[in-house]
C-alpha cells in the first residue's frame, strides 16, 4: 500500500470521540483495578507525608527556635526527616506497582492486536504492507509505554497532591492562596491548546513512521537487496529512505516543540510566584494590613512550590494524554477491524476426517459489497472423494488459487458451500480444518531458525526419528544430513541458503510430519528447473499417496495421472474429465497441452 492510498480499513465516525475513546483506555485497566487501589492508598499516603513538612517547618520558625525549645526542635527534625524517608518508600512501591501494571496493560494490547491480526482473512495482508502491520504493534504499542506505564499513576498522584496541598494552603492563609491560584486557569487553557495541538503532529508523526518500517521491511529483506542491486537502484532506494527520514525529523520536531513557549511561560510564572508572595506579604504589612508570621511565609512558600510542581506535571500530563489518544486510536483501529472469517458459536469437531471434498455452486467475490466488480469464481460444482485428486488448471486470473484456498478458509464463499466429509467448512472449529487441509505453495516460507525448528512448526512434539522419515519422504534427508550442522543448520531469512527444489522438500517434509487427509499443492514445481521438478516430484507423489489431493498446476505434466481435472476459464467450469478423456475433446485443455509442449524444451 502506498503512503498516499487511504488505509484499508477507516474507523466509524465516532471513532475519535474522546470520551468514549477515555473510556475504553480505563477498561483497559480494569483487570487491575486491585493493584491500583493500593498505588491510590499509596499515593494518599505519600501526599500527606509530603503536605505534612511545611508545618513541621512553621512549628519549628515560629516556636521551637523562638523560644529556645531544643526537644520539640529534635522532635520536628526527626518528623521531617521521617517525612522523607516514608515519602521515598511510598514512592518506590508505587513506582513498582504502577509500572508492572503499565507492563501489564502493554502486554494485553499487543497480545490483542497480534491475535486479532491472525484471524484477519489472507485479503487483509495481501492488500496491508508488512511494516505497517509491523508499526502498529512495534511503534504506536512502544510510544505508548510512558503514558501507560506512568501517567495514570502521575494523573492520580499529582492531582492527589494537588488537592492535599491547597487545602493545606488555606488551612495556613486562605488570602495568599486566592492570590497564588488567579493564573491557574489560564495555565490550564493553555495546556489543553498544546496537548490538542501535539495529537494532531503524533498522528502524522506515527503514520510517517509506519510508512519507514514498511519501506525497511521491503527493501531490506534478501528479495528486496536483490531486486535493488540487481535493477541497479540502492542509490535511488536510499534517496527515498532519507526524503522519508527527512519528513519524520521535520514531525519529530514540531512535536516536541508544539506548545513549548507556552509551557516555558508557565514555568517561569510558577518559578517566579514565591518572589510575588513574598512582596505580597511585605507589602500587606507596611500598609497595615493582616499580620503574617515568617513561619507561616515560609512555610507557605514552601507548600506553594509543592502545589506547582504537581501542577505543572499535572499539565504536562494532560498534554501526554493528548499526544497519547493518537496512538491509542491507531491501535484501536486495529482492535476493532472486522473479521471476516470466524468460528462458529458451537461448532462441529471432527476427529476423524475421510476427506471427501464438495464444492456446491460456489461463487467468490473478493469484494463481497461490490456488486459491479464481477465474480472470480461463479457457479463452481465439483465434487473430490475421500483419496481421490482433482487437478484444477487454466490461464492465469482463472481462480485456480482461490478455489483451492476456499478448503481451508483463507478466503471464505460469497455464495453456495464448500463441504468436508460433508460439513460446511465454515461450520468446522478451526482445530479440525487445520489438522484436516494441508497446503503447499509455490512460494515456501521458511523461518529464520534451524531445520529442525522450521519442520517441527508443524508438529512440536515430533521425535527427531519423525523428522528424518519425513525428510527421506520429501527426498531431502540426505542433503541436510551432508549439511556441517546437519538439522541445527539455520536456513536464513526466508529460507535462502536453500535453493527453490530443497525449500520445496523442505516444505513437504514439514507436511508429511503433520499428516493431513486433504492436501492443496498450489503450483508447487512451476518455478522449478526440470530436472529439480523431477525430484520434487517424487516427493510430492509420496506425500500425496492415500490423501485427497487438490492440484494447481501450471505444468500439466505433473497433473496426467489425476483422477479429474478441472479447466478454470474466467472463474467458470470450462471443461471437465480425465487427461485423455480431454485431450479427446480438443477444448482448451487439449490447447494448454500443446502450448505446454511447445514451452518443454525452453525450461
Amino acid at each position: 500500500m502506498h503512503p498516499d492510498q487511504p488505509d484499508p480499513w477507516t474507523p466509524p465516525a465516532d471513532a475519535e470521540e474522546k470520551p468514549r475513546q477515555v473510556r475504553r483506555i480505563l477498561k483497559l485497566f480494569r483487570p487491575y483495578r486491585g493493584r491500583l487501589a493500593v498505588v491510590g492508598l499509596l499515593v494518599a499516603a505519600s501526599s500527606l507525608v509530603s503536605v505534612a513538612t511545611p508545618f513541621l517547618l512553621k512549628e519549628t520558625l515560629d516556636v521551637a527556635i523562638p523560644e529556645g525549645r531544643t526537644g520539640l526542635l529534635s522532635l520536628l527534625a526527626l518528623g521531617m526527616i521521617l517525612s522523607a524517608v516514608l515519602a521515598g518508600v511510598f514512592g518506590v512501591l508505587q513506582t513498582l506497582i504502577s509500572t508492572t501494571v503499565g507492563q501489564r496493560v502493554m502486554h494485553d494490547l499487543r497480545t490483542a492486536v497480534y491475535g486479532r491480526l491472525q484471524r484477519m482473512s489472507l485479503a487483509f495482508f495481501t492488500r496491508t504492507r508488512t511494516g505497517e502491520v509491523q508499526s502498529r504493534i512495534a511503534n504506536d504499542i512502544g510510544g505508548m509505554q510512558a503514558t501507560v506505564t506512568s501517567t495514570a499513576t502521575s494523573l492520580v498522584s499529582n492531582f492527589t497532591s494537588v488537592v492535599a496541598t491547597i487545602v493545606a494552603m488555606i488551612a495556613l492563609d486562605w488570602r495568599l492562596t486566592v492570590v497564588s491560584l488567579l493564573l491557574l486557569p489560564v495555565f490550564v487553557w493553555i495546556s489543553r491548546r498544546v496537548g490538542n495541538e501535539r495529537r494532531k503532529i503524533t498522528t502524522q508523526r506515527q503514520k510517517q513512521m509506519a510508512t519507514m518500517a514498511a519501506t525497511v521491511t521491503e527493501s531490506l529483506s534478501v528479495s528486496g537487496i536483490l531486486l535493488g542491486r540487481t535493477m541497479g537502484r540502492a542509490d535511488s532506494l536510499t534517496r527515498s529512505f532519507a526524503d522519508e527520514s527527512e519528513r519524520l525529523v521535520d514531525l519529530e520536531v514540531r512535536s516536541n516543540m508544539a506548545g513549548r513557549w507556552r509551557m516555558a511561560v508557565i514555568g517561569i510564572v510558577m518559578s517566579a510566584m514565591p518572589a510575588f508572595i513574598y512582596w505580597t506579604a511585605g507589602m500587606a504589612l507596611q500598609l497595615g494590613g493582616p499580620d503574617v508570621s515568617l513561619g507561616t511565609i515560609v512555610a507557605f512558600v514552601s507548600l506553594q512550590q509543592g502545589l506547582f510542581r504537581p501542577a505543572v506535571s499535572l499539565l504536562s500530563t494532560g498534554v501526554q494524554i493528548q499526544t497519547s489518544l493518537a496512538l491509542f486510536q491507531r491501535i484501536f483501529e486495529y482492535l476493532d477491524l472486522p473479521v471476516d472469517i470466524t468460528e462458529r458459536e458451537n461448532p462441529v469437531h471432527l476427529d476423524q476426517v475421510k476427506g471427501e471434498v464438495r464444492f456446491e455452486d460456489v461463487e467468490f467475490r473478493y469484494d463481497s459489497d461490490d456488486e459491479t466488480a464481477g465474480p472470480v469464481l461463479d457457479g463452481i460444482d465439483v465434487t473430490v472423494p475421500a483419496g481421490g485428486s482433482l487437478a484444477i488448471v487454466g490461464p492465469t486470473g482463472a481462480g485456480k488459487s482461490t478455489l483451492g484456498y476456499l478448503v481451508p478458509r483463507l478466503y471464505d464463499v460469497t455464495g453456495g458451500r464448500v463441504t468436508l466429509d460433508g460439513v460446511d467448512v465454515r461450520d468446522l472449529d478451526f482445530d479440525t480444518l487445520a489438522r484436516a487441509v494441508g497446503v503447499v505453495s509455490q512460494e515456501t516460507y521458511l523461518f529464520h531458525a534451524s531445520v529442525a525448528e522450521n519442520l517441527r512448526f508443524a508438529k512440536p512434539d515430533a521425535t527427531d526419528e519423525e523428522l528424518y522419515a519425513a525428510a527421506r519422504a520429501a527426498q531431502i534427508h540426505d542433503h541436510i544430513a551432508s549439511l556441517p550442522d546437519g538439522y541445527d543448520t539455520i536456513v536464513g531469512e526466508r529460507g535462502h541458503r536453500f535453493s527453490g527444489g530443497e525449500k520445496q522438500r523442505l516444505a513437504i517434509a514439514r507436511t508429511i510430519l503433520r499428516d493431513p487427509p486433504v492436501l492443496i499443492l498450489d503450483e508447487a514445481t512451476s518455478a522449478l528447473d526440470t530436472r529439480t521438478e523431477h525430484a520434487v516430484q517424487e516427493a510430492i507423489d509420496a506425500l500425496s499417496a492415500n490423501r485427497t489431493t487438490l492440484t494447481i498446476a501450471h505444468r500439466l505434466s505433473t497433473i496426467r495421472s489425476a483422477d479429474q481435472i478441472v479447466v478454470l476459464d474466467a472463474g467458470r467450469v470450462a471443461e471437465r474429465g480425465a487427461h485423455e478423456e480431454l485431450l479427446t475433446q480438443d477444448g482448451r485443455y487439449a490447447a494448454l497441452v500443446r502450448r505446454d509442449a511447445r514451452l518443454e524444451p525452453t525450461r
